[in-house]
């Protein structure tokens, strides 16, 4: 099956992309490189520089690749610069998952499977969320990702566009971009390394739901092989807080880093997890990395 992987440089979508071309599958990737890194290129992927918000280069792409299959992982993910930026955050995952969609109709594409957020999409309700709650994000990007999710709906009802819509938690493993690409486990991760003194800002109780990049990967896979259509949250239902992660880091570098504490980010979520058993009931698929193991094949990959 030939697959374009938009984004396919970075983190998350260069596991993708290698696990289907491991499959058997033709990949293609378009990348602008504005976060992604040409080294995460897998060797055997037919790679296209563009840009997703620019039309006239998804064309281009589209017209040489002729994708079956896209899986569209291209998108600004920065919650705090979009709030700054709400119109930056629009162009890229509003504008640009249009220009995506109007070329999948006009060239016969079979599906489209799209990454969207997990965290920001359900705001402050009680935990695990599940994809039965309003979805109330708190951010514009939150809000572009639903917008997405929606416009992907259009294409199905209107040109009959099958889609996958995967609402990731907090994802983290190796290539994963500590400057920027979310996280603190790559931030702290980085810096301990670096011998420099992680900062856990507030008192580090705050909690996320951890989940690797192998285990996603491997969900876009099922995704890919069922003939589903829908939303899926993926997650791992666990909450590690701040200061868990740092310890857990700590002690797989081997540092003796001190547990120190900066000013609390304004407006941050307190508690965020995923309740991943529709995935589970429908996709076969759930979390297989502890989130002790990850932090350590993470350590390894950095060493």
């Amino acid at each position: 099956m030939k697959i374009l992987v938009t984004g396919g440089a970075g983190f998350i979508a260069s596991h993708v992309a290698e696990l289907f071309i491991a499959q058997g599958h033709q990949v293609g990737i378009l990348d602008n490189f504005s976060t992604g890194k040409r080294e995460n290129i897998p060797q055997d992927a037919q790679f296209f520089e563009a840009d997703i918000t620019n039309r006239e280069q998804v064309a281009r792409v589209m017209s040489e690749f002729k994708p079956e299959v896209i899986n569209h992982h291209a998108a600004h993910i920065q919650v705090g610069y979009s709030v700054q930026n709400p119109q930056f955050d629009a162009t890229s995952n509003i504008l640009g998952l249009l220009n995506i969609m109007e070329e999948a109709r006009l060239n016969g594409v079979k599906k489209v499977m799209m990454a969207s957020t997990g965290g920001a999409m359900y705001g402050d309700q009680p935990t695990p969320f599940h994809e039965g709650m309003k979805e109330q994000p708190l951010s514009p990007y939150g809000v572009s990702k639903r917008a997405g999710e929606l416009y992907l709906h259009y294409y199905y009802s209107q040109y009959q566009i099958p889609y996958v819509v995967l609402r990731y938690s907090n994802v983290y493993g190796p290539r994963q971009n500590p400057h920027g690409e979310s996280g603190i486990v790559s931030i702290f991760a980085e810096k301990m390394l670096a011998g420099e003194q992680p900062i856990i800002n507030g008192p580090g109780t705050n909690t996320r739901d951890y989940v690797h990049v192998r285990d996603v990967a491997q969900a876009n896979l099922l995704a890919l092989n069922h003939d589903s259509i829908g939303i899926f949250n993926i997650g791992t239902k666990t909450e590690v807080t701040a200061n868990e992660v740092f310890h857990l880091l700590n002690d797989a570098m081997g540092t003796h880093f001190e547990e120190i504490h900066g000013p609390a980010r304004p407006g941050e979520q307190v508690t965020s997890s995923l309740d991943y058993s529709l995935a589970t009931r429908t996709l076969s698929w759930k979390p297989t990395i502890s989130f002790s193991e990850g932090i350590q094949d993470l350590v390894k990959s950095l060493r």
